[in-house]
């Protein structure tokens, strides 16, 4: 619900009524993390703290595409011992190349990318040897 604020009512005196009417109507019982003390409670907070959360909450990245690739990579191969099937093994391999690709053809500001696409056979290979027996 959006409400204009009255012009006699100061601004405190509006939000602090809405808040208390949005808990009269039980609006804010079911909110998450109800209950659990605030992750960042007494941890120092530099500057622009704010931004680093939503980023992190977001899940995206300030990186420029080249080093985000690098670590994209880095996570990919690392994670391939723990899928059950080659195809799967195959799929992420494939998916990870057409990004390389992407990023090779259209990059053009960081620091320039070392990666190329990898060979999926050495790849398999390297996680059918990893698997135990």
């Amino acid at each position: 619900m959006t409400q204009r604020k009255p012009r006699e009512e100061p601004a405190e005196d509006f939000v602090e009524r809405l808040i208390r009417e949005a808990r009269e109507r039980g609006e804010l019982d079911e909110l998450p993390g109800k209950g659990k003390p605030l992750r960042s409670l007494g941890r120092a907070r530099g500057e622009a703290w704010w931004i680093r959360e939503k980023l992190k909450q977001e899940k995206l990245s300030i990186l420029p595409d080249t080093l985000e690739l690098r670590r994209e990579s880095d996570r990919t191969l690392a994670g391939l011992r723990g899928l059950a099937s080659e195809d799967e093994v195959r799929r992420r391999l494939e998916a990870l190349n057409e990004r390389i690709r992407q990023v090779n053809r259209t990059s053009w500001t960081g620091p320039p990318t070392d990666l190329g696409p990898l060979d999926v056979e050495e790849w398999v290979a390297r996680w059918r040897s990893a698997r135990p027996r």
